[in-house]
């Protein structure tokens, strides 16, 4: 499609790029020297540079060297995190949650959720990021941080069996007062945590309330081997069973992490009734020692979207999607024993629309082409570590780093432009956020939100 210069004015106009694209078939391809035209938030046209020579537009970014990519999806991450980056290391998976993270948690006022989550926002649109998908606490602080910041946002209020009926319907008030707000942008789920921190009734009741109100469910599932042993040890069913005989499988349901999936559940998976998609962050796995990842090959086998993440970054130290995107190409040739899998095209795949489908965006961002939102990133390719180009997906993938992101656009609105933050003052935060660290790291209270037994 060529718009016409008789049409009134674009609103941006990016040109001389070259734009990452599907066929009808899904497939990644690339289209050199080319222009992507939006209006109201909306990409109208991708086209040639010429052709859009003579078009009136209210901002041009001329993107010489650079590629156009669909913005980047975190499917899973605690932006608010970020706070307690660094703070706990070299620790198992029980020691990390019962000894700091849990009693640190338990100290957060909303201030400190609002902080880290505007540090994480900055951190991400930094590093490529457009949307994100987010599971905490007092959420209506980082609500209010996405409006303000112009990112896009899959927002659940978590809650725990042991808050009481409280905790769910604080989930549900929180998903339908903010759905659709941000002028559209914040989307909302029902949060539980987990199935070893949320009971059968509580999950039971969360299916319930999901459907009728329409929305979907985000949580933590099968994460690793030892959950999924000990729920078969105790209750005789994995995990992903226990979802499938509470009804969450019958919603819309986004798995975080699910490297615990056992052969067993993969049947279960492929007959849920729901959309069903996983997260993968891999970072954290390598960093606690899990022996396995999330089965990526198998998942994808069953028609099960998996999107990318880094999970928070008390965990991960990073919110960085691109570097989950390069570790998780080489992580699955390394389980599967296969170097053909997975290819850089079918990372680019799961950065794109499959991450944008496991978040419930499937039909409206993860690439770029008329009629989606206008979230675009532009990635410089001139640097000595990018060149010279052979295969651009594989340089995209394994060469490129986020640092590399020159522009974010978020619903055609510039958030970062020369890898300069337009909505977000960083030195701010910084500063208002140490005040705040020595009673936030306060671990003498002995108090935790939660005890880690599964």
């Amino acid at each position: 499609m060529t718009p016409s210069a008789a049409d009134s004015p674009a609103d941006l106009i990016i040109s001389a790029c070259t734009v990452l694209v599907h066929d009808d078939q899904e497939r990644i391809g690339f289209e050199e020297d080319a222009a992507i035209v939006v209006r109201e938030g909306v990409v109208e046209a991708v086209t040639t540079t010429t052709g859009v020579a003579d078009l009136p537009a209210a901002e041009r970014l001329d993107a010489r060297g650079q590629v156009a990519l669909p913005g980047l999806i975190n499917c899973h991450t605690h932006a608010p995190m970020v706070a307690l980056r660094g703070l706990a290391e070299d620790l198992p998976t029980q020691e990390w949650f019962n000894d700091v993270v849990w009693p640190v948690e338990s100290n957060l006022s909303k201030k400190d959720v609002e902080l880290g989550a505007r540090l994480a926002c900055a951190e991400m649109i930094r590093a490529g990021v457009t949307c994100f998908a987010d599971h905490y606490f007092a959420m209506d602080a980082v609500a209010r941080v996405v409006a303000d910041c112009g990112m896009r946002a899959l927002l659940g209020e978590a809650y725990f069996s042991s808050l009481g009926p409280e905790g769910r319907e604080r989930s549900l008030e929180f998903a339908l007062r903010h759905r659709g707000s941000a002028d559209g942008r914040i989307t909302t789920a029902l949060a539980p945590h987990s199935p070893y921190t949320v009971d059968d009734t509580d999950l039971t009741a969360t299916a319930r309330l999901a459907g009728e109100h329409g929305l979907p469910v985000h949580l933590h599932a099968a994460e690793n081997r030892d959950q999924t042993e000990a729920s078969l040890a105790r209750h005789g069913v994995t995990p992903i069973e226990v979802l499938e005989r509470t009804g969450i499988l019958d919603t819309d349901v986004l798995l975080a992490h699910g490297t615990g999936i056992a052969d067993r559940d993969l049947p279960v998976l492929e007959r849920a009734a729901g959309r069903t998609a996983v997260a993968t962050a891999p970072r954290g796995y390598l960093k606690f020692a899990w022996p396995d990842t999330t089965p990526v090959r198998a998942l994808r086998g069953i028609g099960v979207d998996v999107g990318l993440a880094t999970d928070g970054a008390a965990s991960n130290n990073s919110l960085d999607v691109w570097e989950s995107m390069a570790l998780t190409s080489l992580i699955q040739k390394s389980s599967e024993g296969d170097p053909r899998w997975l290819t850089s095209r079918q990372a680019l795949h799961h950065a794109t629309l499959q991450s944008a489908r496991a978040v419930g965006l499937g039909d409206s961002v993860g690439s770029i082409a008329p009629g989606r939102r206008a979230d675009i990133i532009l990635v410089d390719l001139t640097g000595p570590h990018t060149q010279p180009v052979h295969d651009l997906a594989a340089t995209l993938v394994h060469s490129a780093r986020s640092a590399d992101v020159r522009t974010t656009i978020v619903d055609g609105r510039i958030l970062m432009r020369d890898r300069t933050l337009l909505t977000i003052d960083v030195p701010v935060v910084v500063r208002e956020l140490e005040e705040r660290l020595p009673s936030l790291v306060d671990r003498s209270h002995g108090r935790r939100i939660q005890d880690y037994d599964t």
